[in-house]
């Protein structure tokens, strides 16, 4: 995979920048972990970098999706111990009570908050191997492709670790209790197929295939209603935690919010008037 055309891309003196590519095409935001000697295992720097991109995603009207991809044979294969616990992983080294609850809250949490927080849409492009927290990077995003070599591993187990990156709240419900304890107490690799089956992913392509159809529904949710869209992600998000009342009060709250956007207006109308809608992401 590589990022959008070069003459969008960012441009920065700042070294991180070759380590996560982002480039703005066509009102999406293309953010691409460049470390493929490593298989794209996530440094300190990059996750800092990652939750920047994604905020200012949340925040610029002119970007309407995100697509989280990679380079080379790795999608991400979680936090890199060897940059120290810093990583937002469970890195050794002498510590006294409390310090990792907070690496990991300050880290990897926070990084899988930056996900599932976004207000515009996100799809992970899943080129490669994806593990530990890489799995749970691509499992936080809206809509998830993946390429028919990619694997999805839950490998803290063989590490003797607990799951972090928000991993046991996600995966329960994404296949249920069962099929997640399933995948994080064996640590086995689910092939691409699989994890469709199993309803992480929406669709597995030829990995030829995976950043023209990335883009093709980016692109599609870049000319949506995007205040729409926000706010349904933040209902189906909150859905599983909460009692119906709470949540069919959220509902009718979220669309007295949606019906005072442009979008809502022009929805109506083009409705109406029997024509395609010019959704304008405002």
């Amino acid at each position: 995979m590589t990022s959008s055309p070069e003459n969008s891309a960012e441009k920065s003196a700042d070294p991180v920048d070759s380590l996560v590519l982002h480039a703005t095409d066509n009102h999406v935001s293309w953010i691409t972990l460049n470390r493929p000697e490593a298989l794209n295992a996530i440094t300190p720097d990059q996750r800092e970098r990652l939750i920047q991109h994604l905020s200012h995603a949340s925040c610029d009207p002119d970007v309407r999706a995100v697509v989280i991809t990679a380079t080379g044979r790795g999608f991400c294969t979680g936090a890199d111990l060897r940059a120290g616990p810093s990583a937002g992983g469970s890195g050794a080294g002498e510590r006294v009570a409390g310090d990792v609850a907070r690496v990991i809250r300050l880290g990897a949490q926070r990084l899988i908050g930056a996900v599932l927080d976004c207000e515009k849409p996100v799809i992970a492009a899943v080129n490669g191997t994806a593990a530990g927290l890489g799995a749970h990077l691509a499992l936080a995003c809206d809509l998830v492709l993946a390429a028919d070599s990619a694997k999805f591993i839950e490998v803290f187990v063989r590490r003797g670790l607990v799951p972090d990156g928000g991993g046991a709240y996600l995966l329960p419900r994404l296949i249920g209790p069962q099929r997640a304890k399933e995948l994080m107490f064996f640590g086995d690799a689910l092939t691409a197929a699989d994890a469709a089956r199993l309803g992480l992913v929406n669709r597995v392509v030829p990995p030829d295939d995976l950043e023209k159809t990335a883009r093709d529904w980016a692109e599609r949710l870049a000319t949506g209603p995007t205040r729409a869209l926000a706010l349904t992600k933040q209902l189906v998000n909150a859905s599983l935690d909460t009692d119906r009342t709470t949540a069919f009060a959220a509902e009718a709250a979220a669309q007295e919010i949606n019906m005072t956007t442009t979008d809502a207006t022009e929805g109506v109308a083009a409705f109406a008037e029997r024509r395609t809608p010019r959704y304008q992401g405002r």
